[in-house]
């Protein structure tokens, strides 16, 4: 298990209305901790989209004025209980986790006008926007926790095609409205 795992029961819970405060409440912080270099602060992942399960994690997108900038703030972060990741596999993003044994939120951080940023928002807005297709999500991702217990990696490989052709869908959707 690597640093950042701390993950090692695949858990999909009913959604949860207070996932909405908390984000909130966690925004408010990051916006005092990163000091003005956050442009905007979004809700991002399961957590975001009403009516489909979810691991219980508040996932956050932050948009930065400077990427490289974000890295002064580590320190900062830590004193507020998150752990500094780096890219953590994907250039141009800053990934902070929180909580430990027990995981409570991810902070994605990504250069102002970043793909990435698109593409996720992208998605939860389709999503949020077409629940049937966020049903099959919700039931894919319990059959997949199911199936994947104690299998992180086979969890997100199961569910990889499925988002990947929402994102495909999303863009698209995106691009039109």
């Amino acid at each position: 298990m690597d640093k950042a795992d701390s993950i090692s029961v695949v858990e999909q819970v009913s959604h949860d209305p207070a996932w909405a405060e908390e984000f909130r409440k966690e925004a408010q912080k990051l916006r005092e901790v990163l000091d003005g270099e956050i442009i905007a602060i979004h809700h991002i992942g399961s957590t975001s989209i009403p009516g489909i399960t979810a691991k219980p994690i508040i996932d956050i997108l932050g948009e930065a004025r400077r990427i490289e900038d974000i890295d002064y703030y580590n320190d900062a972060m830590a004193r507020h209980g998150y752990l500094a990741l780096g890219e953590f596999g994907l250039p141009g993003r800053r990934f902070f986790v929180k909580g430990a044994p027990k995981r409570t939120h991810n902070v994605h951080i990504f250069q102002a006008g970043s793909i990435e940023i698109y593409r996720h928002l992208a998605f939860r807005d389709y999503m949020i926007a077409h629940p049937e297709e966020a049903r099959k999500y919700s039931e894919l991702k319990q059959k997949l926790a199911l199936q994947y217990k104690g299998d992180m990696g086979g969890y997100c490989d199961g569910k990889d095609a499925f988002v990947k052709e929402m994102e495909k869908k999303a863009v698209a959707w995106a691009k039109q409205r």
